[in-house]
Parts: structure tokens; C-alpha cells; sequence
């Protein structure tokens, strides 16, 4: 079943420090937690996953931090809510091609998101991003 809903709920971006030197950048992401929420389709009541997340960028040597709280919401069939419910009570966890789909939303989300706010804050990208090189002319050696 599908995503119906990606929202930021706290967007936190500070340069505590000028840029000197080698940076390192660090890159955290996890499910904090999952509760069911009742959702409106019309004049219909659904039951959907919310699924609370964290996303964070750390510069070091204590340079920078881009922080995003959020949540997904997740439609699924009732059974499959319950066992989704269950599993997270027991062990924290949900089933792994689910996991997979909501970190590959969250990091497709945030990793723009991040970008754009370490950018404003004139701190360097936090993922390596592709360049352009200019072409080697060709050698005329002819043995």
C-alpha cells in the first residue's frame, strides 16, 4: 500500500564555527517510532501507520548541524497494521522491504532538504555531489 503523507515537522540548520581545514561529515537516519492515526478520505475514516523519523547531518570538527524531524504517513490493510503494530511493541522493528521503502522516502526527501539549508548556511554539500571535468586533449605521439 502507499505513502499518503510526508511531512517536516522541526528543521534545525546552525554554522556554529568558520570552516578551517578538513571537514567530515556525518550522516544519521532512523525510525523513532510508530503509532496508528486515524485519517479522513472524504467523509471515510482510515486507520494509517505514522511513522515518526530523524534525519541529521553533523560537520566536524563542531562546524555545523543540519537536523529534520518528520513523519510518514502509511496506508496499509487493517491485518497488516496490526502485525506492523505488533512487531514494532515486541522488538522495534517493522518488516525489512517496508524499512526499506520508508528510509529510501526519507532519504530522498531529506537529502534535498539538506542541501538547500546547508547552501543557505554556507556549509559545503553533506553527500559528494557529481562534477564536471574539463576533457584531457589528446596526445599526437605516434610511437
Amino acid at each position: 500500500m502507499p505513502i499518503v503523507g510526508f511531512n517536516f515537522d522541526k528543521i534545525l540548520v546552525e554554522k556554529t564555527n568558520p570552516i578551517s581545514g578538513g571537514v567530515q561529515v556525518k550522516n544519521n537516519m532512523s525510525i523513532k517510532n510508530v503509532e496508528e492515526q486515524e485519517l479522513f478520505l472524504g467523509k471515510k475514516k482510515e486507520n494509517v501507520l505514522k511513522f515518526s523519523f530523524e534525519f541529521s547531518s553533523t560537520y566536524e570538527p563542531k562546524i555545523g548541524l543540519v537536523s529534520i524531524n518528520g513523519h510518514i504517513l502509511f496506508m496499509e490493510d487493517p491485518s497488516e497494521i496490526k502485525k506492523i503494530m505488533d512487531s514494532w511493541k515486541k522488538k522495534k522493528s517493522v518488516p525489512q522491504t517496508l524499512m526499506s521503502h520508508l528510509l529510501n522516502t526519507v532519504l530522498m526527501r531529506c537529502n534535498v532538504k539538506t542541501l538547500i539549508l546547508s547552501s543557505d548556511v554556507n556549509l559545503p554539500p553533506h553527500i559528494r555531489l557529481p562534477t564536471i571535468s574539463p576533457k584531457a586533449k589528446a596526445s599526437e605521439y605516434i610511437g
